[in-house]
């Protein structure tokens, strides 16, 4: 073999190594740009599904009520916040509620339960959620209920509520009330909400 055919072999061999590696190359950054776009994909949706999840349990919550008091419901004969008194809400059962001020409309004596239920509209089990009278529960007379207790809801609180069948998480017999307020977020004033706790109010 000449020198000038061996050159010749010499140059045309690494001419196909720089396409071969050139090739490779483009390979890996295609499928890093793949891999990228997928792994910005499925942030995306997380985030999506965690702001759903987020607002789930008190989300739907109606803030105001017509005022109705389910029937055998007591009024509280020496409540500490009297009706009419200007007190400050520490409850976060929904945005803009802890501390803003608000005016005591209603006081009774009653247990008070939270419980967890699955909307009868269907999604996601609702846990813990806040707070649920005596008197809004099916065909369960004055008694209290324990931890763990199967029962029918009657409260209309939210969609998918009424008619649920939930487990009591956690009772206690305490005075509750019924409160306006305006939301610290701004927006219209909440009438007739149900229920706050005496321990989730303090004086103004």
């Amino acid at each position: 073999m000449s020198i000038k055919a061996y050159r010749n072999g010499i140059l045309i061999l690494s001419t196909i190594l720089v396409l071969i590696l050139g090739a490779c190359s483009n390979a890996e950054s295609n499928d890093t740009n793949n891999e990228n776009t997928n792994h910005e994909n499925m942030n995306e949706e997380n985030e999506i599904n965690n702001e759903s999840k987020g607002d789930k349990n008190h989300g739907d919550m109606e803030h105001s009520s017509s005022g109705e008091i389910p029937n055998g419901l007591k009024e509280a004969e020496n409540p500490t916040y009297k009706i009419g008194s200007e007190v400050i809400l520490k409850s976060d059962h929904m945005e803009g509620m802890n501390g803003a001020e608000a005016t005591i409309v209603g006081a009774y004596d009653t247990t008070v339960y939270t419980v967890s239920y699955t909307p009868t509209t269907g999604g996601e089990k609702v846990t813990n959620h806040k707070w649920v009278i005596q008197e809004e529960l099916k065909d369960t007379g004055d008694k209290t209920l324990k931890p763990r207790t199967d029962v029918t809801l009657e409260a209309n609180h939210m969609e998918g509520m009424k008619g649920a069948k939930a487990t009591i998480d956690s009772a206690k017999k305490t005075t509750v009330y019924v409160v306006d307020y305006i939301p610290t977020t701004g927006g219209e004033k909440v009438t007739n909400h149900k229920w706050v706790t005496e321990s989730e109010l303090s004086a103004k």
